[in-house]
């Protein structure tokens, strides 16, 4: 066929407009050139954990991978056997009764879970409420869904819990879905039982479907608590788990939405129409990190992370920053000093400076503009070697 070399004009999706390319994806390709140079950069950015899963989650994998006939497409509903581990760990840890076959859905991560429940809960055009400073997928993958974002405000001088003046105070009318995120990223904000008692209790009143994101109750945090222990949850809450964090198994995508069986059952419809279930090998070895010992979640989970953060926050001092030495999870988020115009002045700084990729806080909101955050996810000596680096730097 002959060509007439005539230029054709194919523009993008309008929806892609409405957001931009995520910050790290971006900013790791200003960090690997910069690598490529030989400038070596440690990287405190992002949350992704350094540490391998327990032996007999890895020993699970390998058995399972080597038998020949658990190769094929699995349910998207999960195997029995991973949601029964799911079930076994929110009754262990939680104290929270979820039937196996109803009341939990697996998922390839919290990211899936926030675009399932957008579409099974929201038309477009509806309104969701989204925490400011607060992860930014729940912003811009409602955007690209036609939602509206109604940002809420975190409180800073009440440990990052929502605002419920504030709340109370708005127009309600035509939202659907309200994100909530505790232990708080990127705050470090606690679970507070009070909090979710609140929070059930809003989303009664106003009809509200209350989504809590909960990857990080066992990180620096001997008391893990779940929005579904408040009697009642069920009925108008979801909350998703990830074994991302607690389980260091973040390339595994595995982590789980619990609710009740109408919920489940309406999420599932948007699933199935998506994506299949995970490899069965995956799978299994899944529920078997879920059967760990309290022993392996003290050391990977307390202790390692224990060890960074005095690390981290020798750097947060050495940058002038103030933090709240209270605040839980794999991060630590901290103010910083009056004479920076922004967090990214400072962090640009040390990244071409002192050679230590950190975060500004602005990616989470506008409230996190005088922010940064340093991820504990680097082996000790690497944290001790950016310590040492920005602290030959006079900032």
């Amino acid at each position: 066929m002959k060509s007439d070399n005539k230029h054709i004009d194919i523009q993008p999706a309008d929806r892609l407009s409405l957001v931009s390319e995520y910050y790290f994806s971006r900013k790791l390709k200003e960090v690997a050139e910069l690598n490529r140079q030989g400038h070596d950069i440690i990287s405190l950015a992002i949350g992704s954990p350094d540490m391998p899963p327990s032996p007999q989650t890895i020993q699970r994998l390998c058995e399972v991978a080597q038998q020949p006939d658990t190769h094929g497409y699995q349910p998207t509903m999960g195997t029995p056997e991973l949601r029964e581990a799911m079930a076994f760990f929110y009754k262990r840890w939680y104290d929270v009764n979820l039937d196996p076959k109803t009341e939990i859905l697996p998922l390839i991560g919290s990211k899936e879970g926030i675009l399932h429940v957008t579409l099974a809960f929201a038309n477009p055009g509806d309104k969701v409420l989204v925490p400011n400073p607060g992860y930014p997928t729940y912003t811009s993958l409602s955007k690209l869904l036609g939602t509206q974002v109604v940002n809420y405000d975190l409180l800073e001088n009440d440990g990052w819990q929502p605002d419920f003046e504030q709340l109370e105070n708005m127009d309600l009318s035509g939202v659907k879905l309200m994100w909530t995120n505790y232990p708080n990223m990127p705050t470090g904000g606690a679970a507070r039982k009070e909090t979710y008692e609140r929070l059930v209790c809003f989303a009664k009143e106003h009809g509200i479907v209350v989504v809590n994101d909960n990857p990080y109750s066992f990180i620096l945090n001997e008391q893990p608590l779940s929005l579904l222990q408040v009697d009642g949850a069920k009925d108008c809450c979801i909350e998703f788990n990830s074994m991302s964090k607690s389980h260091n198994m973040p390339g595994w995508r595995v982590g789980l939405c619990a609710t009740n069986s109408t919920f489940i059952s309406w999420i599932l419809k948007v699933k199935s129409n998506i994506d299949s279930g995970t490899f069965r090998g995956i799978q299994l070895a899944a529920a078997e990190a879920y059967h760990n010992d309290s022993e392996w979640h003290r050391m990977a989970n307390i202790e390692t992370y224990r060890r960074r953060r005095a690390l981290a926050e020798q750097i947060m001092t050495t940058l002038g920053c103030t933090f709240d030495p209270a605040q839980v999870g794999m991060f630590l988020w901290g103010r910083i000093p009056d004479r920076y115009a922004n967090a990214e002045e400072l962090t640009e700084r040390v990244l071409h400076e002192a050679r230590v990729f950190i975060t500004p806080g602005f990616i989470f909101g506008s409230r996190g503009e005088r922010y940064i955050r340093i991820s504990l996810c680097a082996k000790d000596d690497k944290i001790a070697e950016a310590k040492e680096r920005i602290m030959s730097v006079e900032f």
